[in-house]
C-alpha cells in the first residue's frame, strides 16, 4: 500500500523546532529517533570537499553498528569550516546523545544551507531539550519541513507491505531542489523502516536502488558537499528475517518505490522549473553507456533552455549525445520527443548499438533558477 505522506514505522519518533539558525524564524532543527538501536546503511556525496557532518558520520560508521538518532539543521551547511566545523558537528551529536541518554556515536548529524559559515552552536544546544521533549510520531510533519531550504514542498512517501504475516513499513522524506546531479545531489534523504533485515541485505537494497533513482536525476549538473542518504532499520515489525536469499524481493521493491518517487519529487520541485523531463536512452551497449548519454543530454544547458522555450531544436539533443563521447553513428541515432507545451516531456533516444537502456529525470532551465541562485546567501 502506498501512502503519499510520511507515516513513521514502529519504534520511530520525530520533532522539529525553530532554533534561530534561519533568520526567517522558520523551523530549522529536526530530530529523528528510534527507540530501538537500528541498523544503518548510508551513502554520501562523492564531492572531494565534504561537509563536517559527513566526516563525523563516516567516523561513527567505522566504530558503531547500530544507531538511534539523526539530527538535522537547515540554513547552514557547516562546510568549509575547518577543524571548528568538525568540532561543532561532534558537539551537536554529544548534545543530542546526552538528552536522549544514548552514545554520541549512535547519532548521525546532517546540515544543509549556506557553505562557509560556522554553526550557531549555542542556539542548537539551547534548542535540544525542547526538541527531545517533543518527540512523537505525529511531529514528523514538522520535521519534514525543518530540513527544507529552497524547497517549495516537502517530499514524503510511505509504503506498507507484508513479510509473512507481519506488516512492514518504509517511510522516506527528502529535501532538495537545486544543485542536483549525481553522485549524489544537494539532497538529504532519510528513510526509516521497522523491517527485521540483515546488514548485507540492507546495504544491497540501498546501493542498487540509489543507482536507479537519486543517481539518475539532475537539475543543474552541480554536485554539492553535504548530500546524504541514511536508511535506518530497527526490526520492530518482528517479521521473518530479510536477508539476501530470503524475503528480499518484497523489501527491495518497496524501497525502490520509495527512492524513485522521492527522486522524482526532487526534480518536480527543481528551482525555477516549469517542466518535468524524462529522458530514456535505448539501444546502448549497456546500462552504463545509456546513462552517460542520457545525463549528457539532461545536463546540457542548451537542451534545458530549449525545453523551457518550447523550442523544437532537437539539434540540442543530437549535440548532447555526441558530446557524451559515445561512438554513435549518425544514421543509427533516432529521437522522439513528446509535445513541448505540456508540463511533462518525454524524450526517447535510440543509439542503435545494443540492448542497454537507462531513464534519467531532469527539468528545464529558466530565468527564475538564475534569480534564486543569484540571491542565495
Amino acid at each position: 500500500m502506498i501512502i503519499k505522506k510520511a507515516v513513521l514505522p514502529l519504534g520511530f519518533a520525530a520533532n522539529a523546532v525553530a532554533s534561530g539558525i534561519k533568520k526567517s524564524g522558520k523551523l530549522d532543527l529536526a530530530l529523528f529517533y528510534s527507540e530501538i538501536p537500528a541498523r544503518a546503511s548510508c551513502l554520501f556525496t562523492s564531492n572531494k570537499i565534504q561537509a563536517a557532518p559527513i566526516k563525523i558520520n563516516q567516523k561513527y560508521l567505522k566504530v558503531n553498528k547500530y544507531f538511534q538518532a539523526i539530527v538535522v539543521n537547515s540554513g547552514n551547511a557547516n562546510c568549509f569550516t575547518g577543524s571548528r566545523g568538525l568540532k561543532d558537528a561532534l558537539n551537536t551529536t554529544s548534545f543530542v546523545a546526552k538528552a536522549l541518554k544514548i552514545r554520541k556515536e549512535s547519532v548521525f548529524v546532517n546540515s544543509t544551507g549556506v557553505i562557509g559559515k560556522r554553526l550557531p552552536l549555542s542556539k542548537i544546544r539551547n534548542a535540544i531539550p525542547a526538541l527531545v521533549a517533543g518527540l512523537s510520531k505525529q511531529e514528523i510533519d514538522k520535521a519534514k519541513r525543518a530540513i527544507m531550504t529552497t524547497d517549495k514542498f516537502s517530499k514524503e512517501i510511505t509504503v506498507k507491505f507484508k513479510i509473512g504475516s507481519k506488516t512492514v513499513i518504509i517511510c522516506g522524506i527528502a529535501k532538495g531542489a537545486g544543485m542536483i546531479a549525481p553522485n549524489l545531489a544537494t539532497m538529504l534523504i532519510f528513510i526509516f523502516t521497522d523491517a527485521n533485515i540483515s546488514q548485507a541485505a540492507l546495504d544491497k537494497a540501498l546501493k542498487i536502488n540509489i543507482e536507479e533513482s537519486f543517481n539518475c536525476i539532475t537539475v543543474d549538473g552541480c554536485m554539492s558537499t553535504n548530500d546524504s542518504v541514511i536508511l535506518l532499520a530497527n526490526g520492530a515489525a518482528a517479521n521473518p528475517l530479510i536477508d539476501v536469499r530470503r524475503n528480499f524481493n518484497p523489501f527491495f521493491r518497496a524501497l525502490h518505490l520509495v527512492c524513485l518517487e522521492l527522486a522524482k519529487m526532487i526534480v518536480r520541485d527543481a528551482e525555477g522549473a516549469t517542466k518535468f523531463i524524462q529522458i530514456e536512452v535505448k539501444g546502448a551497449k549497456n546500462y552504463k553507456e545509456a546513462k552517460i548519454a542520457a545525463l549528457s543530454i539532461a545536463n546540457s544547458s542548451l537542451f534545458k533552455t530549449a525545453m523551457y522555450g518550447q523550442n523544437p531544436n532537437f539539434g540540442r539533443i543530437v549535440a548532447g549525445v555526441g558530446a557524451s563521447g559515445i561512438d554513435v553513428r549518425e544514421k543509427d541515432l533516432k529521437i522522439k520527443v513528446s509535445p513541448l507545451h505540456k508540463k511533462e516531456i518525454d524524450v526517447e533516444v535510440s543509439l542503435g548499438r545494443g540492448n542497454g537502456s537507462c531513464v534519467v529525470y531532469t527539468s528545464d532551465l529558466t530565468p527564475e533558477y538564475i534569480k534564486i541562485n543569484a540571491e542565495y546567501n
